[in-house]
């Protein structure tokens, strides 16, 4: 028998000061088996820095949601979808190959990859040259310590509170905050 998903509740309360965004989210997060909470905590801080586009581009009038990600390849990890159902923002997590970024490209307004761990830079070495068509797409680095500082929030029932100021984040609880900048690589 095949293990479930762990199911994490996070109410996420955000101030996009950069964008004049200001939102309260009530967030249903599906754990994969083979997912790390390091992993599942850089899906939530991407949710939250690239919430404002929910205003911006959709006019308040889209879906802003966890995709299956891992569970479906077909799928991102955060996906915002505007009234008609077009994907305007596409959100992988991770290393992932340049074949399902390209297609993801070519299926979304805008593609955006956070990788993250202390094997980014090889990844991003070997995978570069592959992925410089594409005009729509940009490539994160999450810094090894904060991704690995987020993964010390999670909790299957989390109050957190983000800032994006300056194009950083700072994503905290009630006990713990961890400051996130990262290196814009395309």
């Amino acid at each position: 028998m095949a293990t479930k998903s762990t199911i994490f509740k996070a109410s996420l309360q955000i101030a996009d000061i950069d964008h004049s965004y200001y939102a309260d989210h009530a967030l249903t997060l599906a754990r994969h088996p083979s997912e790390t909470d390091e992993r599942m905590m850089i899906r939530l801080a991407a949710l939250a820095m690239n919430a404002w586009q929910l205003q911006s581009v959709c006019g308040g009038d889209g879906t802003l949601a966890f995709g299956q990600g891992m569970s479906n390849p077909d799928e991102p990890d955060v996906w915002l979808r505007d009234f008609t159902g077009q994907t305007r923002l596409w959100i992988e997590v991770g290393q992932p190959e340049d074949k399902p970024v390209t297609r993801a490209c070519g299926k979304a307004d805008e593609v955006l990859v956070y990788c993250f761990s202390h094997a980014a830079e090889i990844w991003w070495r070997g995978i570069q040259n592959k992925l410089t068509r594409p005009q729509n797409l940009k490539v994160f680095r999450v810094p090894t310590e904060a991704s690995q500082a987020l993964a010390a929030l999670a909790q299957r029932s989390m109050q957190l509170q983000a800032t994006i100021q300056e194009g950083s984040l700072t994503l905290s609880d009630a006990a713990h905050s961890v400051h996130l900048e990262c290196e814009r690589w395309k």
